[in-house]
């Protein structure tokens, strides 16, 4: 592997665990505060998997540079994270957190369904295992998003209002990173033209079905940042920094 496809693998494996590793927290604030107790449970096993992808695109990045994860995880100041915009806004209430879930729940899985077939082997093999949570993850908030979408009034609503916040940052997941092209070219990444193509196709269909239609935005471009990231991180890594020799 060149020195310039390897930088490429490591940048998008690094922007795919920073949106896992922001998304899980958001998630993770709901335990305890959730409609019903077992959407709460349902939640807290979402992040769970989330952080756990995470650690998955961490580990195949330790095997390029011999990075350590949890150091990028719980050291990295906010300008050193890559994430998209979209995974570090706040969690809202219970229709902001359902449907951005829903979006980015169908990206993940349209995007791991294509890594699988990544020409680097490890990739292929992380992405097919984590591509069946996240078909899980899709069916769970694409049936809250129905709930929501026609529901009552109120619910329709608030559905309503968060896709017209949403779909901006939504659509800079499909950002291609900086020097991404050979490493498309080379079959060992996905093209965000043909996922946005697809991802396109199934939630507009969802939404449509949902009584809902996807504004005209421009996109949120992945390297922007917003006032939530910094106060997130200081939360997400009190702990790691409090006590920065510990063995976890």
């Amino acid at each position: 592997m060149t020195a310039e496809l390897r930088a490429a693998l490591i940048a998008r494996l690094t922007a795919l665990a920073d949106d896992e590793l922001l998304l899980s927290h958001r998630l993770a604030e709901w335990t305890g505060h959730a409609p019903i107790l077992e959407e709460d449970i349902a939640l807290a096993n979402i992040a769970q998997d989330e952080l756990g992808h995470a650690t998955s695109w961490l580990e195949l990045r330790r095997v390029l540079d011999g990075s350590d994860p949890d150091r990028l995880a719980f050291h990295r100041p906010p300008a050193e994270f890559r994430n998209c915009a979209l995974t570090e806004l706040p969690k809202g209430d219970w229709a902001f957190t359902m449907l951005r879930q829903y979006l980015y729940d169908a990206w993940e899985a349209i995007y791991q369904d294509a890594a699988r077939n990544s020409s680097y082997a490890p990739l292929a093999q992380a992405a097919a295992l984590a591509l069946r949570e996240e078909r899980f993850h899709l069916q769970h908030t694409a049936l809250w998003v129905e709930r929501l979408s026609m529901g009552t009034p109120e619910s329709e609503r608030r559905m309503k209002a968060a896709l017209t916040q949403l779909w901006p940052y939504a659509l800079g997941l499909f950002e291609p990173l900086e020097g991404e092209e050979m490493a498309i070219m080379a079959g060992v990444l996905p093209d965000p033209a043909a996922l946005k193509r697809r991802w396109l196709e199934l939630v507009t269909a969802g939404l449509t079905r949902f009584g809902m239609a996807p504004p005209d935005a421009r996109p949120v471009p992945r390297g922007t940042r917003t006032e939530h990231l910094a106060p997130l991180l200081a939360e997400f890594q009190q702990v790691a920094r409090q006590h920065p020799e510990a063995v976890w």
